[in-house]
């Protein structure tokens, strides 16, 4: 016997941040709604994150707006587990209607009818909407470069937890945005020789003057650009909040006794070879982090600000011997590399949303969260509308956006609905019509 088919009005897939800011906008606009997640509630910050990771934003900042970290100070920085947990409280507090363990295998759009069919590991169920809260930490991308040697420890950075998973010997990271640079201390503090290797980077501080750098990016207006500068729309950022928070600094990494190399540009029997452009993006990298205290400078100057000056703030160490004389190439046996660690970002995989709300790229076709597909929404993205639009408070002013748009959408079905119950109405009680003359002299009134 087939499996009994659930009908709704809005299906939200995922339990993550925005799928949770999804399901309080919804509710507050009286929309009816269920949000169902495979795993956890929070998952990925539970079981794919490292052991010690710490949240890169202090918790005045990186929450929603219902709900504070009470416990801690505001200027510190909660811990993966303790931000899983406010999401679970959130789940509580604003009575989100969440199924847990239940995996969506497939969504189309209906035939003949409105909505979708969006078959489930429990059943299928017919939903008007779909937003689709699966946050932009899909896949795991290990590129094409990686070795196939064996005897060679390689993971993602999704899959490392601490440094005692790893065998004995040296450590390779690839990627210096803020997964790897911290993941990379952690094992040099550890006692592990590092090599990271340092691509493409922002580096802002992480305080400046007594505040800290999201106080800085919101002031001066760069959590609410729109796009991307021209030439930057793939370049990673590197920033911590663990130990405290402390701003990144490849040079005084190094002058502890981590090796610093160029983007990693190949492997070949044991061999492992780097860009020769190690200078080029610690400078790159020195830029953005100089822009930001000049913005912060003249911004204070500007609205007669008192805050503390910080002239320490402008001090560079000086290049290392890594940087002076750059290694372009590595034999792992000879450095004793026995592990790499791939911090080399995510891709997506919708190949289980088979509706036309795509670019030839595979990328979702939206403006702000709303869809190509009529129906179909989408929601933790970076740049959905904003720079800060992936991170925990930005997805709750986007989940704003898409849930009023839901609502203004039924709004108007439910005038259709109304118009149409009115017509069967006087079909029924209306009295009986005149005779065709006076009809259209009516009409021509």
């Amino acid at each position: 016997m087939p499996a009994q088919t659930t009908t709704l009005d809005t299906l939200v897939i995922g339990a993550g941040q925005a799928g949770i800011a999804a399901s309080e906008h919804l509710s507050s606009l009286g929309v009816p709604h269920l949000v169902l997640e495979r795993k956890r509630i929070a998952e990925a910050w539970r079981s794919g994150r490292w052991d010690s990771l710490v949240a890169n934003g202090p918790v005045w900042h990186d929450r929603f707006p219902g709900l504070d970290f009470d416990e801690l100070d505001p200027d510190a920085f909660a811990g993966k587990d303790r931000v899983a947990d406010y999401f679970e409280a959130y789940v509580e507090k604003f009575n989100v209607p969440v199924r847990t363990g239940v995996e969506v295998k497939r969504v189309t759009r209906n035939v003949g009818k409105p909505g979708f069919r969006v078959e489930t590991s429990e059943g299928v169920i017919e939903a008007q909407r779909v937003v689709v809260a699966t946050g932009p930490f899909q896949t795991p991308v290990i590129p094409p470069i990686a070795p196939q040697e064996a005897g060679l420890y390689q993971i993602h950075s999704a899959d490392y937890f601490n440094p005692q998973q790893l065998p004995d010997g040296a450590v390779l990271v690839v990627g210096a945005g803020s997964s790897g640079t911290q993941i990379a201390d952690e094992l040099q503090r550890a006692g592990k020789q590092v090599y990271l290797s340092v691509g493409a980077h922002d580096r802002p501080p992480r305080r400046y003057r007594n505040r800290d750098f999201c106080w800085w990016l919101g002031v001066l207006g760069e959590w609410d650009a729109e796009t991307p500068r021209q030439g930057r729309e793939h370049v990673t950022i590197a920033v911590s909040g663990a130990r405290g928070g402390n701003t990144v600094d490849f040079r005084a990494l190094a002058h502890e006794g981590m090796t610093l190399v160029g983007l990693t540009k190949s492997f070949d029997n044991g061999v492992v070879t780097f860009q020769p452009d190690l200078a080029a993006n610690l400078a790159a990298g020195d830029a953005n982090y100089l822009a930001v205290l000049d913005a912060a400078d003249a911004y204070i100057e500007r609205h007669g600000l008192d805050l503390p000056e910080e002239p320490q703030a402008r001090h560079r160490y000086p290049d290392p011997a890594c940087v002076s004389e750059p290694i372009l190439s590595l034999n792992l046996r000879e450095a004793g590399i026995t592990s790499v660690i791939w911090a080399t970002g995510y891709s997506v995989d919708y190949s289980w949303l088979q509706v036309d709300a795509f670019q030839d790229n595979g990328k979702p076709k939206h403006q702000r969260g709303v869809s190509s597909e009529p129906g179909v929404y989408f929601l933790g993205l970076p740049w959905l509308s904003r720079r800060g639009s992936s991170f925990i408070w930005g997805v709750w002013h986007d989940a704003k956006h898409v849930a009023g748009h839901i609502a203004t959408q039924r709004s108007y079905s439910a005038y259709r609905d109304a118009g149409q119950r009115q017509a069967e109405f006087q079909t029924h009680a209306a009295p009986q019509s005149p005779p065709p003359a006076q009809a259209f002299e009516r009409n021509s009134r």
